[in-house]
């Protein structure tokens, strides 16, 4: 398998250039192709038009963009997380000292914030605390998703603070896995960072059952890779296999869990959603080295193997995870899949003991609950998700 890269890779200059090009010339007219294809099939769909602009600047720079030039354009994860944790501490304390009137919940638990930072044993991850740690009862380890070429996006924290941190306020800790994007280290790098971030909550104290992981696309991937793990401990990542109990829950949105990009949700949505065959294609080749044998996929791509492997794979899931929430738009090209690794878990899981909730949304695309934090907006998809954490802790 492929290590991280020990030298660290930039952007060249004849990568600059391009990426020069590529907003000034390929971007205009791709972006008002985008737009125009994404709003007039969510209006003859009868899809709120809600967000499909986002949908389309994303489809343009998720297709034409190198993962280095992607990272060039965003500061890197830790960066961001530091600047958001002491610019939301700072306004929140600022709003407190001066209201007359009740404090807001969401201002008290801004202005708690610090800037608390784990360095996990390979050096090159580590968990970036949202809350309390030494105080909270429940953690979320938190995958976030960008095709792993992506740092953690504004979308995604604002994800975390407003569906984890508001469901019981003081209760719940966040922990966001800060991991090698591609192409500076390709699978299973992030599995065994993952594996080791998980291993370290737990050898902390915190207890199976006040624990929950999951992400977004690539983030959903790597939970379902997480989640092979603990059935099947892989050769690469630290074993957890001393579970007194199943984890809480998993949470996977818009999981991307397949190669395959010729199901029919692929062609029907291509057009629509923000991710495409192309840019799926291409991902693809970034994460996956050249010599992944079929035994590797049951941990990376399970939805790549037959039906029966894949039932047989993921037979007493049950024994590692309490309850699984899966969710999909109907207008996304990884909606096939995402019912169907739903499905799977269903079957080799019947005898009632793993809580398998899916949601389908009509008028979402890839990774709604991303678009409403990108836009700072307590949306549907954050508040349903908000919602089934409180169900499974029991938060009022």
């Amino acid at each position: 398998m492929a290590p991280a890269s020990s030298k660290p890779l930039t952007l060249s200059l004849l990568g600059k250039l391009s990426l020069l090009l590529k907003l000034l010339v390929i971007a205009p007219p791709t972006l008002l192709i985008n737009n125009l294809r994404c709003h007039l099939l969510a209006l003859f769909r009868g899809a709120s038009l809600k967000y499909y602009t986002l949908c389309a600047f994303n489809k343009f720079g998720l297709r034409h963009l190198t993962p280095l030039q992607l990272q060039h354009m965003k500061p890197p994860t830790i960066v961001y997380y530091k600047s958001w944790v002491r610019k939301q501490s700072i306004a929140a304390i600022k709003r407190l000292s001066t209201s007359n009137g009740t404090p807001k919940p969401e201002d008290l638990v801004l202005s708690e914030l610090k800037v608390d930072i784990e360095t996990l044993p390979d050096g090159a991850s580590s968990l970036l605390w949202l809350g309390d740690r030494t105080k909270a009862k429940k953690v979320v380890l938190f995958l976030h998703g960008g095709g792993y070429a992506i740092p953690m996006l504004p979308g995604h924290i604002n994800w975390c603070y407003r569906a984890y941190l508001l469901a019981s306020p003081g209760d719940v800790a966040v922990a966001i896995l800060q991991y090698t994007l591609v192409p500076h280290g390709q699978y299973p790098t992030q599995l065994r960072q993952a594996a080791a971030g998980l291993s370290h909550i737990l050898s902390s104290g915190v207890k199976p059952e006040n624990i929950i992981f999951g992400g977004d696309s690539a983030g959903g991937n790597l939970t379902c890779s997480l989640l092979s793990h603990l059935l099947h401990p892989h050769p690469d990542a630290v074993p957890i296999t001393s579970l007194a109990r199943p984890v809480a829950g998993a949470f996977l949105v818009s999981p991307w869990v397949s190669t395959n990009t010729s199901t029919a949700s692929y062609k029907k949505n291509n057009g629509i959603d923000m991710l495409s065959t192309a840019t799926i294609d291409t991902a693809c080749g970034h994460l996956l080295p050249k010599d992944l044998t079929e035994e590797d996929k049951a941990w990376v791509m399970p939805v790549d193997l037959p039906q029966e492997r894949q039932e047989a794979w993921f037979e007493g899931l049950d024994k590692v995870v309490s309850h699984v929430y899966i969710t999909a738009g109907e207008q996304e090209v990884f909606l096939d899949q995402s019912v169907q690794l739903a499905d799977v878990f269903k079957k080799a899981n019947n005898n009632g003991r793993l809580d398998v909730k899916v949601e389908v949304m009509k008028s979402e695309a890839h990774d709604w609950i991303l678009l409403e934090g990108e836009n700072g907006h307590d949306g549907d998809a954050t508040r349903r998700m908000r919602g089934w954490v409180k169900g499974l802790w029991g938060f009022k």
